[in-house]
């Protein structure tokens, strides 16, 4: 069994090199996966470190192509054409792992054939201070935090893994078809939600998704993404990708997760009272802000 490391990425040469540097400290057989790494049209200079990096690890199988159309999709989508493996392996591109993590997936899937993909823990890392506003669920927002305890388990209901950190197998991708390139994001686009729409046609297939809590990997968090500005246009995104990807589902769908926001917003002023009343106000308030630009963008606005 092999596995194919695929790294999308646009722009990120201040992380890539760092990456590629974690996953060659790994300590699986480099003959038991490959690096492909697609460009998304990068206008930094990412060809460059790339280069540098095979160059350096001649003993890693490294493939860097080219993805013209822009957005997240059609770059993954890229990378599952381009890959030779039998798992496929979707790392973020700015992120570290350890050096335990393909021998994690590749040990878990090889003896485990009756699951079909596998997701694990994903921790923030923060270049500055974490703001005295965040919690546990702006974590997952901004920081992609993703926790479910320390056992092998099945993702709990209307959960599953982040997509910057998730294994597939290869034939996946043939029951459920690949990455809608209408969702995820493109280049300063923060649309997203295209990750979930392979999940959910996994769950209608009945196909296992596992959470392997071994499989870490450590997201780097710039100050911008703390910034008002990102924290706005990210929330409000992910309602339009919500309202897009279930109105291309069903009326039914979308009237669906209309009424979940409807619950959302009631759990969402019960923790606005628990914070104002622990004295951590700016944390509910930050969370009413968070509900507020994901229902605008749900409606349309």
């Amino acid at each position: 069994m092999m596995l194919s490391v695929i790294i999308c990425t646009y722009n990120r040469a201040k992380y890539i090199g760092g990456l590629l540097e974690s996953i060659a400290q790994n300590d699986l057989s480099k003959a038991d996966y490959e690096v492909v790494l697609v460009d998304n049209n990068c206008t930094d200079n990412t060809r460059e470190i790339c280069d540098g990096f095979a160059q350096a690890h001649q003993d890693i199988a490294f493939h860097y192509c080219v993805e013209p159309e822009q957005g997240l999709s059609a770059a993954r989508n890229k990378g599952i054409r381009e890959a030779k493996g039998d798992v496929l392996v979707y790392v973020d591109d700015d992120a570290l792992v350890d050096s335990w993590y393909l021998r994690t997936i590749w040990a878990y899937m090889n003896d485990n054939p009756q699951i079909q993909a596998v997701g694990g823990p994903i921790i923030p890392q923060y270049e500055t201070a974490k703001p005295v506003w965040m919690t546990r669920y702006t974590e997952e927002l901004l920081g992609g935090y993703l926790y479910f305890g320390d056992k092998v388990r099945d993702f709990p209901a209307g959960r599953y893994p982040g997509g910057g950190n998730a294994a597939y197998r290869a034939a996946v991708f043939g029951r459920t078809g690949l990455f809608n390139t209408a969702l995820g994001r493109k280049g300063d686009s923060l649309m997203g939600a295209e990750e979930k729409d392979i999940f959910d046609k996994m769950r209608t297939l009945g196909m296992r998704f596992m959470y392997l809590p071994q499989m870490v990997l450590h997201h780097l968090i710039p100050p911008k993404k703390l910034e008002q500005d990102y924290f706005d246009r990210l929330t409000l995104q992910i309602g339009r990708s919500e309202r897009q990807r279930t109105r291309s589902l069903s009326k039914a769908k979308f009237l669906h997760r209309l009424g979940m926001e409807g619950v959302k917003w009631g759990g969402t002023l019960v923790l606005l009272a628990g914070y104002t009343m622990m004295g951590a106000p700016k944390k509910g308030w930050k969370l009413v802000l968070f509900r507020r630009n994901v229902t605008r963008g749900l409606l349309g606005r």
